[in-house]
């Protein structure tokens, strides 16, 4: 039976916003889930390496996250006693900055006093109606209540380390072995395709990005240093960890830093010293090092970018920030493997056409070369081929 178009076009809606509200509610369950599968295509290109010189998947599964773990725990033992530090201090640090903006705190306070007596001009109180009660403060979390929040976000740190540790182990065979039994030789060729092209590519990209952000760290951690800003080491590891985030985690440090410096010198000179180094050291890091390094290939739409970034964030909090970007990539490599998506991949990428060009015309070279006599039945890729070895 033909389904009217306005129909399918109805019912697609309606999975989708099914589908949408049970990843938002169910979002205990799927972050670590997403996650795993995140970082299981991020790090399989090391452990393939590994494999290729005779250890086994597991093994190397084992030693990859094993090593990333230890190398957190002892980054975050080194600045625990620095982080400690500085948030004993906050409650003196939030009092130098309200004293700083005194001078504009005065004139939003004046401000406010004028749109309010406007406001009661235009909506006057009956005679005698009692003033609106102040909002009362939101009561502090519980022991109970934190012990069960603590146990609940270590629960899913577990869920997610050990899947992912599955997912690497399993490798390549155990996704061509779920292709060919969920799908036709075809279809499933064409997914494992898409997924070693995700691999590789995300691979690739964050890899290298990791070893940007880590001279991004390195390079502000000195300069704050020169500069005599306390606890260096400390915003040189922030400055890395956010520079993971577009756009957000730069502006972010950007900020924390000023007010540091707000906080630490008298002198305007140097406060401006402070956010003019990162500044450039952040504008040299996006504008030059990065295009040189990673080049093109996944260049994205920055509006795109920002707003995946957004509503990550706002659909699954950290985890989606996390996840905003990566999932943007995999989308563009899934439309740059499909003969149908020429439109998409020109909305994600940026509006330069040329990458979305060159693009299409490996696309078309690749269908050619690949292209078989009528009646002949495409195979999956063999596990003794390649990188599916």
């Amino acid at each position: 039976m033909k389904v009217a178009p306005s129909l399918a076009r109805a019912l697609t809606a309606l999975v989708l916003l099914a589908v949408g509200a049970l990843l938002y509610f169910g979002r205990v369950a799927f972050v670590p889930v997403a996650l795993a599968v995140l970082f299981a295509l991020v790090l399989s290109s090391a452990v393939e390496a590994l494999h290729r010189l005779r250890v086994p998947r597991a093994l190397g599964a084992l030693l990859i996250v094993g090593t990333l773990l230890g190398a957190f725990a002892m980054a975050a033992d080194a600045l625990v006693s620095p982080a400690q530090h500085w948030l004993a201090g906050a409650p003196k640090v939030l009092q130098s900055v309200e004293r700083r903006l005194r001078p504009a705190e005065g004139v939003m306070h004046r401000l406010q006093a004028v749109t309010t007596r406007a406001g009661a001009l235009t909506n006057p109180l009956p005679p005698g109606a009692p003033a609106a009660a102040p909002a009362a403060p939101e009561a502090a979390l519980t022991e109970a209540e934190m012990v069960t929040a603590t146990g609940a976000t270590l629960t899913s740190l577990a869920a997610g380390v050990i899947l992912t540790v599955f997912l690497l182990s399993g490798g390549p065979p155990m996704l061509a072995r779920m292709a060919a039994a969920l799908t036709t030789n075809l279809q499933a060729a064409h997914a494992l395709r898409v997924i070693e092209a995700l691999r590789r590519e995300l691979g690739r990209y964050y890899g290298t990005i990791a070893l940007i952000n880590l001279g991004l760290g390195v390079a502000t951690g000195a300069a704050m240093m020169g500069l005599g800003v306390p606890n260096p080491v400390l915003w040189g590891a922030m400055a890395a960890l956010l520079n993971f985030i577009p756009y957000v985690g730069s502006a972010t440090t950007l900020t924390v830093l000023t007010i540091v410096a707000v906080v630490s010198f008298d002198s305007t000179g140097r406060i401006l010293a402070v956010a003019g180094t990162f500044l450039a050291l952040a504008t040299l890091e996006g504008q030059v090092v990065q295009p040189l390094l990673v080049g093109r290939r996944l260049e994205l739409n920055p509006i795109l970018v920002f707003l995946a970034v957004w509503f990550g964030g706002w659909f699954w909090g950290v985890a989606g920030i996390v996840i905003a970007v990566p999932a943007l990539v995999a989308l563009k490599v899934a439309a740059a493997h499909s003969t149908n998506a020429g439109a998409l991949l020109a909305f994600i990428s940026p509006t330069d056409s040329a990458p979305v060009t060159a693009t299409r015309a490996r696309l078309g070279r690749a269908s050619a070369r690949s292209a078989q006599p009528p009646g002949a039945r495409p195979s999956l890729p063999r596990t003794g081929d390649g990188l599916w070895s």
